[in-house]
């Protein structure tokens, strides 16, 4: 397997197949269960029922589904397939290749069949395109290049689905295969991350180690800010039977917020410290860049992001695929299938920009503390949580506004009970701040206040610190202070 750490062939594919029958042990156990019932009971017409999701499965592999993406021609974007074009080039990746723009802040690359051969297709998601430069677009489509062209072999892809195959098995809320699976993960993890770094070293040596060092960064902050914010918009609209038309154009907005950048690296750091179970095929961003070659080169294909000539109808495309999820284009609902004329289009920078905030931690809102500690208002359920961060008595609250935590590994649970105990808190105490005359900082994120002396303040960072420190002074000091204000005011 070139490009990763020497490992035997032998025990290369030996993790490959060993992953690849745990992956399958669920339905490997259902199917089974089933033939044994079946004759047992002498009911064999059950044998034939493990095929109903057998063969499912082999035609999914057998014939996967169509790309995704919507396909861009060169006449169509001729600066965008330029740049791929020079990129290819310089990476001396000559295969055919594919260019199609994704809804999501995704790059991926991968083989499909063609006629008379195969190619690949690259697959760049459009908040990418919009929001890097294009020096930094240039040395994210480098590095995925450098994959397919030098780490790319039937071994390395071998490994790589089987591994994704394991780790679809650790994300829901039951994990029985975890004994099984996170060691299998440990083990292969400095495979994938060591070719993650040496894709960014050959991108450095394309387009230099500043540009690939922006990206990383930026790219992260991006695809944190994206799940946070946008797919939440998305959501939210759907439900009422809408669209956001503008929703790229809104994510452009927050993504010049400081607060929102700061915000989404801060989650991005969070989510690398949390993940147990070594499921993550990309190192931490700090790991990259700190692994980076420094290679004096000063790539200069522009400062600011190329604009695509067909713009708006990629973005509506784009917005459309968001909302009706699914294959074709349609998400299934309770109702049938969610087709893009079904939904009426909304701006969504014209909408009360109080519905579409980020609450403390994404999850909870005003209502989840009073519930969970069983007080009638959003104050006394307050004083309620800070006197059980005294006592460090804190956990079982965070357990009551969000039951699943009880299907987090150990390790992580009083770490995540804090995060969503500190979110609860701040959607409780920023209404009483703003009672103060306290107003908001941001449009986007619904904790960070500023104090009618101009001094800002982020509750769920002074929140996070009182609950990981069993200290709620600083809290009370804050509600002091507000109190003061307040009876100013009056």
């Amino acid at each position: 397997m070139s490009g990763g750490p020497q490992v035997s062939a032998v025990r290369t594919w030996l993790l490959t197949a060993t992953m690849t029958a745990v992956a399958r042990l669920p339905l490997l156990g259902s199917t089974l269960l089933v033939v044994g019932v079946g004759v047992t009971w002498g009911m064999w017409q059950m044998v034939a029922l493990p095929m109903l999701w057998i063969l499912p499965a082999l035609y999914a592999t057998v014939l996967p589904d169509a790309l995704p993406g919507r396909a861009v021609q060169p006449e169509d974007e001729p600066e965008l397939a330029a740049l791929v074009r020079d990129m290819a080039e310089r990476t001396g990746f000559g295969a055919p290749l594919l260019l199609r723009i994704l809804p999501e802040p995704a790059v991926l690359t991968g083989r499909v069949r063609i006629a008379g051969g195969h190619a690949y297709a690259l697959l760049l998601g459009l908040p990418l395109v919009r929001a890097l430069t294009a020096t930094q677009l240039a040395a994210v489509i480098a590095h995925e290049l450098a994959h397919q062209r030098h780490f790319d072999d039937r071994r390395a892809r071998a490994l790589l689905a089987a591994r994704a195959a394991v780790a679809e098995r650790l994300e829901g809320r039951l994990r029985p295969l975890a004994p099984l699976a996170a060691p299998l993960l440990r083990a292969t993890q400095p495979w994938s991350w060591h070719e993650e770094l040496a894709a960014d070293a050959e991108a450095a040596r394309v387009v230099g180690d500043a540009a690939v060092r922006e990206a990383v960064e930026r790219v992260a902050v991006i695809e944190t800010a994206f799940d946070g914010l946008a797919q939440d918009w998305v959501e939210d609209l759907v439900e009422d039977g809408t669209y956001p038309v503008d929703l790229y154009e809104a994510f452009d907005l927050a993504l010049q917020d400081p607060l929102v950048r700061d915000r989404a690296a801060r989650e991005d750091a969070e989510d690398a410290a949390l993940n147990v179970y070594a499921l993550t095929t990309h190192p931490p961003s700090s790991v990259r860049t700190a692994a980076l070659p420094h290679t004096g080169i000063r790539a200069a294909y522009g400062s600011a992001p190329l604009v695509l000539r067909d713009a708006e109808a990629v973005a509506e495309w784009c917005v459309q695929r968001l909302a009706c999820a699914g294959p074709g284009g349609t998400l299934q609902t309770g109702d049938g299938a969610l087709r893009p004329e079904d939904l009426k289009p909304v701006r969504l920078l014209e909408l009360d920009p109080d519905r579409f905030r980020l609450p403390a931690d994404g999850g909870p809102h005003a209502e989840a503390l009073p519930a969970a500690t069983g007080q009638p208002s959003p104050d006394r359920a307050l004083h309620a949580a800070l006197d059980a961060v005294a006592d460090g008595d804190w956990y079982r609250l965070a357990r009551r506004i969000r039951p699943q935590l009880r299907w987090l590994p150990a390790s992580v649970r009083r770490t995540v009970g804090g995060q969503v105990l500190a979110g609860a808190m701040g959607a409780a105490l920023a209404p009483l701040l703003l009672e103060a005359g306290w107003s908001r900082t941001s449009r986007w994120i619904g904790t960070v206040l500023t104090a009618p002396d101009g001094t800002v303040v982020d509750l769920y960072e002074v929140l996070v610190t009182a609950v990981d420190g069993g200290d709620p002074a600083p809290v009370h000091a804050l509600l002091e202070k507000a109190g003061t204000e307040k009876a100013e005011r009056a």
